[in-house]
């Protein structure tokens, strides 16, 4: 499949989310009619509390990155692909009257509705940025924190996200990301499946490809840690309507999916240099 169709179908997936949030019968994020393996569960009782209902119904993530990623008081985090806002609004809070919380997304409907649940929250620190998270639109090294829920995989090109996250960040900054990943192979008939890229599955990367990749762009201190692992029957729910026969491929799919906190550290070579600590693969040969 071309990068052109992947985002296409990524661009009207979301832009059809943001859209019908909160319309009778849509199944759009948190909807309690629609319960998703994926998406359910993700935000406790007082961090919906915090927000719009319609920032907590457009959220299509796979985890909570805000909770986990240990954000600070002043500091400026920057959510890749960030929807309704839900995750840059609970970081905005975290990060305080003295922080920054910016949003970039490439779809005007999730603009539009992060615009108007940010009014609603009354946030005067965040800023919602129209952009691809392939050319994210912040100079070098102006930011402490990037999160992301279940957005990276969707990229087709995740090594060039990998790379402007790292140019973006401050030396010694972090990547905290939530995301769909891999264990093993899994059937290839899925991943040829656009659909699926919009839905967060065919696009996700195996474990340690994942790594890698993040190794490759520059970053240390990586970790994988598994959020929630997905079943054949927890497969069912996000299979079955994309026509994927599940019982003919059910153990090479059992296990085979799990949500995962991503944590990575850009290297701050002067701090390496204080310490005689390696700063990472740019210097250490």
């Amino acid at each position: 499949m071309s990068d052109v169709s992947i985002k296409e179908a990524v661009r009207e997936r979301y832009a059809q989310a943001a859209r019908n949030v909160g319309a009778p019968g849509s199944c759009c994020g948190g909807a309690a009619n629609c319960a998703d393996p994926i998406t359910q569960d993700l935000y406790s009782d007082a961090e919906k509390g915090e927000l719009p209902e319609k920032a907590v119904l457009a959220s299509l993530g796979c985890g909570n990155p805000t909770a986990l990623a240990e954000l600070r008081e002043g500091e400026t985090v920057l959510d890749l692909g960030s929807g309704g806002g839900v995750d840059v609004l609970l970081s905005a809070r975290r990060v305080g009257p003295s922080g920054k919380a910016y949003g970039l997304d490439m779809t005007d409907d999730m603009l539009a509705l992060a615009r108007e649940n940010q009014r609603k929250a009354g946030a005067t620190n965040v800023e919602f940025l129209k952009g691809e998270i392939q050319h994210i639109p912040l100079p070098d090294n102006s930011v402490d924190v990037i999160i992301s829920n279940c957005v990276i995989n969707l990229s087709a090109d995740k090594d060039r996200v990998l790379g402007e996250a790292f140019r973006v960040l401050k030396p010694g900054g972090r990547l905290a990301v939530s995301d769909v990943v891999t264990r093993g192979a899994i059937p290839e008939q899925i991943r040829r499946d656009v659909l699926l890229w919009a839905g967060c599955i065919a696009g996700a990367l195996e474990e340690n490809d994942y790594r890698m990749r993040l190794f490759a762009a520059g970053f240390e201190a990586i970790g994988i840690e598994p959020t929630r692992i997905y079943h054949v029957e927890d497969a069912r729910g996000f299979l079955t309507l994309k026509d994927v026969d599940l019982d003919a491929i059910a153990e090479q799919v059992e296990a085979k999916f799990m949500s995962a906190f991503v944590r990575a550290k850009k290297p701050d070579p002067a701090n390496a240099r204080q310490t005689g600590g390696c700063c990472g693969p740019s210097c250490c040969a």
